[in-house]
């Protein structure tokens, strides 16, 4: 018999994206158990252990998994047909995607929210929200500053740094490490993030035209969302070479 599998995620989180593509190539049944954001760290630290309080996590037979790297890793135990992690280049790329470009598709949006809260509506697949909707969105984007540990100072390095860290998506794919006939973890991990990226409008300028954009919009071509363009305060987005 195959494990059961229990996937628990936040709806607009791009690591359980990356995780539930994952799963989809991997062709293994799962339920998905969509938590409340803003409840979820203590469910997930009960459900994970202590200190385990982001998504995604899965369970195999009831066996925690926390954090997208570590679920690649069980499924690739579980499933070895079609690996997500089959050599080093791909596993060094995944832990970059993880720790250096992940957060951006956080701070960065949720910075261009603060500006435009009525955008968040648009996240659920609606359109932008009434002024009510509009009074909870900012206090919704207020506790989610909080919660990531968002600054405008922060924010300011983040799309400073943002060229570069381009650069070296459109350097894996020119390498073939990303980008192949069949999808592997770094590709999933990297794409999810950028394709939340690409729902901040005032990116578009950096991110259109690149390889690594195209390759999100592949792989993620439904999710939705926009933050229209001019939220960012100007002069904080670098010019494109």
């Amino acid at each position: 018999m195959p494990p059961a599998l229990t996937l628990h995620v936040l709806p607009p989180s791009h690591p359980c994206m990356a995780v539930e593509a994952a799963l989809r190539l991997k062709g293994l049944d799962y339920e998905r158990v969509a938590l409340v954001p803003g409840k979820h760290p203590e469910v997930m630290a009960a459900t994970y252990g202590e200190g385990n309080t982001t998504v995604p996590g899965l369970l195999v037979d009831g066996e925690p998994v926390h954090g997208s790297r570590a679920i690649y890793a069980r499924l690739d135990e579980l499933a070895p047909d079609a690996p997500l992690l089959p050599d080093a280049a791909i596993r060094e790329a995944a832990a970059w995607g993880d720790e250096h470009l992940q957060p951006l598709g956080r701070r960065l949006t949720w910075c261009a929210m603060h500006f435009r809260p009525e955008a968040l509506g648009t996240f659920g697949g609606a359109p932008p929200l009434d002024p009510p909707g509009t009074d909870f969105a900012i206090r919704y984007v207020r506790a989610s500053w909080k919660y990531h540990g968002i600054t405008a100072v922060r924010v300011a390095e983040d799309l400073a740094g943002l060229p570069a860290k381009l650069d070296r998506v459109d350097a894996f794919l020119a390498e073939g490490v990303l980008g192949g006939e069949q999808p592997n973890a770094a590709d999933f991990e990297i794409g999810a993030t950028l394709r939340v990226l690409h729902t901040v409008g005032d990116l578009h300028g950096l991110m259109d035209g690149r390889p690594g954009t195209a390759l999100a919009l592949r792989l993620f071509p439904d999710y939705p969302g926009l933050v229209p363009a001019g939220a960012l305060p100007a002069g904080w987005v670098p010019a494109r070479d």
